[in-house]
Parts: C-alpha cells; structure tokens; sequence
C-alpha cells in the first residue's frame, strides 16, 4: 500500500465543525464516505475518520470524528489529506493519475529532447504543476495540463512536453539556476 493525496482541507463552513474539502480524487463518495480513515500531512494533524459528507453549492463538506466546533475545524485548515491504496490502482478517468505513477518518469519535449526527470507533483489551489527536474539540477516547473504536457505514458516510463516559449529557458523557470 502506498500514500496518495485525496484531499486539501479549506475553510470551515458553519460552526459544527464542517469543512470544505478540495477533492484530489475521481471517487469522492468512497475517499470520504463515512467511517473512511486518512492520513494526514502534517502527520499531527491526524489520523481523521469522516462522520459525514455531503455536497452543498458545489463544494464537498465533511464532518470528522472528533470535530466538533468550528474552532477545532479551522485547526484543520490546509491539511492534506491522505489514503492508502494499492501501488497497482489507477483512477477511472484516463486522463487522470496519481503522483506516484508520475514522479519518476523522464520529461521529453514534442521532438524528443530530453528535458528531465519528475520529481514532485505540486498541487497547488485549482492548479497541478510537475517539478522536473533537469539535467543541470535545476528545477523546471511546468502547468499540468493537456496543452502543455500532452501525453503521459506509463509504461514506457516518460511524459512529453511541448512548452511554450520561455519555458525551458532558465531565466523564465521560477527555478534555480546552475
């Protein structure tokens, strides 16, 4: 069994102790269905056990055991939440993954040049970037999206890039330079 990110908990909502939960996971009714366990990062922050989910205005709330106010909810604010699950589970959709298939893998661009190897998904906010990290170390960060990443093959171990301008140009990186 291995760790894979399912969740970031945000705001409060009410004051039972509901939060809003930003899902990272194609199954949210399973991944935080009641009596379901996760870990958490940071690791002092849990283990929580869901009391209860439910949808409201688009957003996942969820009520945990042992939350009962809204005081002690917005304690959880920021906390990733975590599930075990089989290193050989994929997600349903197949434009999706989970970042342990991903980090690892080598970066190519569209012609074929290498750019690097994954590191890190990052997840930000309504965003995913894959930190590459390149062959002079220093680190490329590149949007996590069909335009920009438009193939991911698993089994031949890569993910191919076709970047905009700048991109790949260590002066435009947000990265570190040699």
């Amino acid at each position: 069994m291995i760790m894979v990110l399912v969740g970031r908990i945000g705001r409060t909502h009410g004051i039972r102790g509901e939060v809003t939960v930003e899902p990272r996971t194609d199954d949210p009714a399973t991944r935080f269905g009641a009596g379901a366990q996760l870990h958490t990062d940071p690791e002092a922050a849990g283990p929580l056990t869901v009391a209860g989910m439910r949808w409201h205005g688009g957003r996942l709330l969820v009520r945990f055991t042992g939350v009962p106010d809204r005081t002690a909810a917005e304690r959880l604010r920021g906390v990733r939440l975590l599930a075990n699950v089989d290193p050989r589970e994929r997600p349903d959709d197949p434009e999706e993954f989970y970042d342990h298939q991903l980090v690892g893998l080598r970066a190519v661009t569209v012609d074929g040049a290498p750019v690097g190897e994954i590191a890190e998904v990052v997840h930000l906010p309504g965003q995913e970037l894959l930190a590459v990290r390149g062959a002079d170390d220093r680190e490329i960060l590149v949007p996590f999206v069909a335009q920009i990443v438009p193939e991911v093959d698993l089994a031949g171990r890569r993910v191919v890039i076709d970047p905009p301008g700048g991109l790949l140009d260590a002066r435009d990186t947000g990265g570190t330079q040699p």
